[in-house]
């Protein structure tokens, strides 16, 4: 079990889905640092420290969105499963679609995980609950 804080990275362009995932974080008292970029290009500067990003700190989980601008999280999930540098980083797609065409197409870019977004702040709230504690009190990751 972790006692420093993790650092989560979520790909998420709603302003209100952010606003979301922060107070989730925020009233669940999960110890972590929560990153957030708008864009599927943004993630990947994050995830490579490039530019405004370049002391960026590596996270320990990413969630991701697929419906994204500029860069889908599609293309943002196979970019990471590609890449040697990051692909041992746990992604879990978290979308509000639930479209077996979008699970079968993440599983198939090796997401870890796919978990729909209850619109419910009390849902959404133990949903990110459940995801902190499976990969960070449940789950072995190796170091980075």
């Amino acid at each position: 079990m972790r006692t420093h804080p993790v650092a989560i990275l979520l790909v998420e362009d709603s302003p209100s889905d952010q606003l979301l995932a922060r107070e989730a974080f925020a009233e669940a008292a999960l110890i972590n640092e929560l990153y957030v970029v708008p864009d599927g290009v943004e993630a990947m500067a994050y995830l490579h420290a490039q530019g405004r990003y370049e002391k960026a700190r590596r996270p320990d989980l990413i969630l991701l969105d697929l419906n994204l601008p500029r860069k889908d999280g599609c293309e943002v999930l196979a970019e990471i499963k590609a890449s040697n540098a990051l692909k041992r980083i746990p992604v879990v797609v978290l979308t509000t679609s639930e479209s077996s065409a979008d699970i079968s197409r993440a599983y198939e870019l090796h997401a870890n995980c796919y978990v729909s977004k209850p619109v419910d702040f009390g849902d959404f709230k133990r949903v990110i609950q459940s995801i902190h504690d499976f990969w960070f009190k449940v789950v072995r990751l190796p170091d980075p």
